[in-house]
């Protein structure tokens, strides 16, 4: 039996998880988040993230093997995420995880959690494995990263396009807090589009071109909104937004418009990638926007459409979580890609 311990520590999430990838079954998958801590900033604060990893990281590794009923001494590896993230958040969870691995004589396997990410697709709601073909596009979109990958297997993959300036979660992130939704702004963007039926009722701009590359840009989406709002009275360029001028009605156009013109960016990427790739035999979505259901819907349809099979995992799975580190981690160790002691982190 190899049973893989999973620790997640890049950014605002502490995460832990338990995997058996012998019966192919998630055992646990507990997360702390942070939100609260960060919310009043709007945006997450480094030294706050690494402060709470220090403190809950212990608790939250120990509620994972406690719902796993399983013991460290039953542990055949430890998978935890090295790279990409926070420097002071990456460390605590990397040194948490070397300690044990060294206490317990256990190997230790590090993870880049944005190609973790790319596998989380096969995590199912039920904590059983789905079974997603190969090859297959994944779109991956998160606050810090907007990628097309082209998935041949596990460990064999191509960027085929990526952000050039701004993620998608950024665009969310940015917009939100100028009309005044605060942070995180993904969900309460999608809820405020919701009551007005996703309209587009602003025609933000697409990008020149943007149905003839597999690269994004998103940072012109989101200077598009701000001077649509400085015409409308309701942002100052050097003072910011002049909240007295911004009504639920603005917030809600502003947000469905916004919506709508990322969902139709994201749908032309995935035509022109399954064009491109006609080989590819599904499309996966993953990432914290993957949590967004009017995008998920609209990717399925057309996906569905087309023939191929549409996969996204559920919002658990979406978010940065332990139980993708365990999940690639177990895939890595059948690979014997182990790691040194000597692990480090990455930026």
């Amino acid at each position: 039996m190899s049973i893989i311990l999973g620790i997640e520590s890049s950014c605002d999430e502490t995460a832990a998880a338990v995997y058996d990838s012998d019966r192919k079954q998630l055992l646990s998958n507990v997360v702390f988040s942070q939100i609260k801590l960060h919310e009043i900033y709007g945006g997450v604060v480094p030294e706050i993230a690494s402060r709470s990893h220090l403190e809950k990281i212990d608790l939250i590794v120990q509620a994972a093997l406690d719902k796993a009923n399983i013991s460290l001494d039953n542990i055949n590896y430890i998978a935890v995420t090295n790279k990409p993230g926070l420097v002071g958040s990456l460390l605590v969870g990397l040194c948490f995880a070397k300690s044990l691995a060294f206490a317990k004589n256990k190997k230790i396997i590090g993870i880049n959690h944005l190609k973790a990410h790319i596998f989380s697709s096969f995590l199912k709601v039920d904590n059983s494995i789905e079974d997603v073909p190969f090859p297959h596009i994944c779109l991956s979109a998160s606050g810090g990263s907007t990628v097309i990958y082209y998935v041949k297997n596990f460990g064999e993959y191509e960027v085929i396009g990526q952000t050039i300036d701004d993620a998608a979660g950024e665009a969310f992130d940015k917009v939100a807090k100028i009309i005044g939704f605060g942070y995180p702004g993904g969900a309460k963007i999608e809820q405020a589009a919701k009551i007005v039926d996703f309209q587009d009722f602003y025609k933000y701009p697409r990008t020149k071109n943007f149905t003839k590359t597999l690269d994004f840009t998103f940072s012109g989406l989101k200077t598009a909104v701000m001077y649509d709002l400085v015409k409308k009275n309701a942002y100052d360029l050097q003072n910011g937004p002049i909240f007295e001028n911004i009504t639920s009605e603005l917030q809600n156009q502003v947000s469905s418009s916004l919506l709508v013109c990322i969902a139709d960016i994201f749908q032309a990427k995935i035509e022109l990638a399954l064009k491109l790739y006609p080989d590819a035999k599904a499309v996966t979505f993953v990432g914290g926007v993957a949590c967004n259901n009017y995008i998920c819907d609209r990717l399925n349809s057309i996906v569905n459409n087309l023939g191929k099979k549409f996969i996204s995992p559920v919002c658990r799975f979406c978010a940065d979580n332990a139980a993708m580190i365990a999940f690639l981690g177990a895939q890595k160790a059948e690979q014997n890609q182990f790691s040194d002691l000597d692990l480090d982190v990455f930026k």
